[in-house]
Formats: structure tokens, sequence, C-alpha cells
């Protein structure tokens, strides 16, 4: 309870200062950043959670050390956190899952060198106020509000502040609340990633397709039949009979409980699909890729790849060759044997896809779905929260008050602006 009550005072006091620093900016008059306003904290420095090596919940700590992310080229952006989300992606990386491809992604010349990633911020989604922008920056300016899914290559959303380009970054739905956004951007780009860019699916060709989601209680499948229906097509999923309530609530026309017998026995009575998108993986695409329809196009995507696994017990030259060998002959089996596209998908960060997305909140079509919402002091119980699995919907982070925003009238900005000037 001390912890957070000095949390609270310390962001209190820098929340004034930090409004007319981001506004000021617009004059294109440039500040030097005094954000740590605390006399024992250094002033380039930031709350976060950090790892300093892999392991279970007990490697999560709490520092006030992280040194505040500069923006280094013209296009980025500079946000402060005001909400953040988990996604069993940060479960696995705080055990080290992808972490000999995703080093090699942030520093290609790792692997010859004593490369180090740690500390380590998790956390992929944000929801926040821009504070600065590089000068290329044309879609942005300091005070807007947006949000954001953090590649997992960058340093994550569980600090007070990220630095991204803005082709990752998108406008908040003026319809959400920070704690409501925070919840949305990594299961969106994931989704429209996986059925879009993966699955051939849109808004102009899905009108009445008919597809299987399984695993659908989760972020990614609550958000993905929502995605679907509001593109117009038929919705299957499978999860236990305790969500069915969530997930028909959210526009699922067909709910198979795979508690209540045998999965692939309950589907194989229902007409075959045109897309099956799997959440769940290990032996589901045995038994899956014979729901879909044959000779017709038909495509089976599954998030649940071996890349990365193979990768870290095997190296990144060994491991990838292993997963295309084995995406390779599953594919060619499934085009071979039935006409069945088998294809891998994985997030892809699309500042501009988030824009639709937005747009599809504002309308009502899209809603989010926050199972719990925690306190910046209780990341840990987050973790474990999120560890105990059953998911239905997203657990939320609050990094910061909202009514600390940095958003202001266009008059007061005015203001603001004439006074740097002079100055």
């Amino acid at each position: 309870m001390a912890s957070t009550r000095v949390l609270c005072l310390l962001h209190r006091k820098v929340a004034g200062l930090n409004k007319i620093l981001a506004q000021a900016r617009c004059s294109n008059v440039r500040f030097r950043r005094n954000i740590c306003s605390s006399p024992s904290r250094p002033q380039s420095c930031m709350s976060a959670w950090v790892i300093d090596q892999y392991g279970t919940n007990g490697v999560l700590k709490y520092t006030e050390e992280i040194t505040i992310p500069t923006i280094n080229s013209a296009n980025e952006v500079m946000i402060k956190v005001f909400a953040a989300s988990l996604n069993p992606l940060d479960v696995a990386m705080r055990g080290g899952y992808g972490a000999t491809l995703l080093n090699l992604r942030k520093d290609p010349l790792s692997v010859m060198n004593n490369y180090s990633e740690f500390p380590l911020i998790l956390g992929r989604d944000l929801s926040g106020v821009v504070v600065d922008c590089g000068s290329g920056v044309n879609h942005f300016a300091p005070g807007d509000e947006v949000w954001a899914a953090i590649p997992p290559w960058k340093q994550g959303s569980l600090a007070e502040y990220v630095t991204l380009t803005e082709y990752e970054v998108s406008h908040k739905p003026r319809s959400l609340s920070h704690i409501e956004a925070a919840s949305i951007p990594y299961v969106a780009s994931t989704a429209v990633s996986a059925l879009g860019n993966t699955g051939g699916l849109c808004i102009d060709n899905s009108s009445n397709k008919r597809v299987l989601i399984t695993g659908a209680s989760g972020g990614v499948g609550t958000f993905s039949i929502q995605l679907l229906k509001a593109w117009g097509a038929h919705v299957t999923v499978t999860c236990s009979q305790n969500a069915e309530g969530l997930v028909r609530g959210l526009g699922a026309d067909e709910v198979v409980d795979y508690t209540a017998g045998d999965v692939a026995e309950q589907l194989e009575t229902m007409e075959k699909f045109d897309v099956i998108l799997d959440n769940v993986g290990g032996d589901t695409e045995q038994w899956a890729t014979s729901l879909l329809k044959p000779w017709s196009g038909a495509k089976y995507v599954t998030l649940v790849s071996p890349l990365l696994l193979n990768t870290d017990s095997m190296g990144v030259l060994d491991g990838t060759l292993q997963a295309v060998f084995t995406l390779h002959n599953t594919a060619f089996q499934n085009l071979t044997s039935s006409g069945v596209f088998y294809r891998w998908a994985f997030y892809s960060p699309d500042g501009f896809a988030l824009d639709d997305v937005g747009k599809l909140v504002d309308a009502g079509k899209i809603l989010p779905v926050v199972e719990a919402q925690f306190p910046f002091a209780h990341v840990p119980q987050a973790f474990q929260k999120l560890e105990e699995g059953h998911a239905r919907g997203k657990t939320v982070i609050k990094v910061a008050e909202e009514d600390d925003s940095c958003t202001e009238s266009a008059e007061s900005m005015h203001e603001v602006q004439g006074t740097a000037r002079q100055n």
C-alpha cells in the first residue's frame, strides 16, 4: 500500500509539467523534459516493471531507475502510458520464449557479441497520450490520445513511457476509456493478420463465409468473433460451457462445448467451413483440417506454430530450417489430399489496421472485453491471474490515472503556444 501511495503522489506531481511540455511541443519549441520529479530519482528515469532474468512470477521487479526512452528517428512518437494489458505471450516471454529470434530482431549482431536484452519490459498493449514527436511525424501531435500494439522485439508497455514509430500507433477510439482501449490493440492486430492477411478474409468477401474459431473465449477469440460478424461471416466457436453466454453475446452463431464430449464429433455434424482459426494448437490440426470444404480454397490458419520454440531449442539456423520443413510438409500434404491451404499466422504491427478497428469500435460493432483490472503496483498479481488460464477476455493494468491526461482544449493549446514563443 505504501508503494502505491508513493506512485500516486509522483504521478500527481509530474502531471502538470507533462501537460505544459507536451502542449508546448506543438509550437516547435523544444524543451528538455524533467519527467522524474522526485529529488531522489535522476531526471531521466521512469517507473517500470522489468525482469533481469527469465523465470516464473518471482522475476518481475518494480523499479524507478529505468531510463526514459528517447526519440531516435524522425518518425517516432513518445507516449505516456495510461493503461496496458497482458497477453499469454507476456507470460511466455517472461519464461524466455522466443528470446533467440527476438534478440536477433532487436540486434542482428547479438549472435556475435555479448548482447543482453535485460532489463526487459513486458506488455504488448497500451493506451495513452503522445508527449513528443519526431520531426518527420505527420499523423500525430502532442496531446493526441492513442493506442498501439508493441512488437515483441521492443520494450513493452509496463512502464510510464514508450517510444514507437508512428506507423505502429493509431488514434484511440473516442468512445473508449484508456482501460477499455488497452484491451484491444494486440489481439486486434493478431486477428487482422490471421484472418485478413493470412486467411484472405475482409469486409468485401466474408458475407456468409463459414468460419470456425477454436479456443474462442480468450482475447484473440473474443475479438475475432466481433470482427467476423462485422464483416458478415457466419461464426462457429469452441469454448467451455461457462463461456457460452459471453461468446454468444459477442455474436457467435453456433457454440460447441469442448467439455460436453468429443469436439471433432460434434463439429463433423455441421456444414463444413471456409476458414478455421486455431487458437489452441496441439493435436487440433490433426482433426480440424477435415472440417474444411475440400477443393474450394478453404484455409486452416493456426496461431500456434513451432517456429520460436524451435529457434530457442535448436538455434536460429537449425530451428528456422526445421520449422520451414514442418510447414512445407504439412501444407503440401493438405493441399494435395483435399485442396486445403494450411498456414501459420503471426502478430503483425499495423497502425493503419488499428485505424479501421477504431472505426468499428466507435460504430459500436466491436466492444472491449475486460475480464480483470489491476493497479500498476499489482502487476505480479495480474500475471498470476492470466496464468490461471480459462480467460474470458483481457487482463488490464492501470498505469496512470486518466485525469492526468495531456489532452486539453484547442484554446488552451493556443495559449501555451503563444507563451512558448514569447519565452
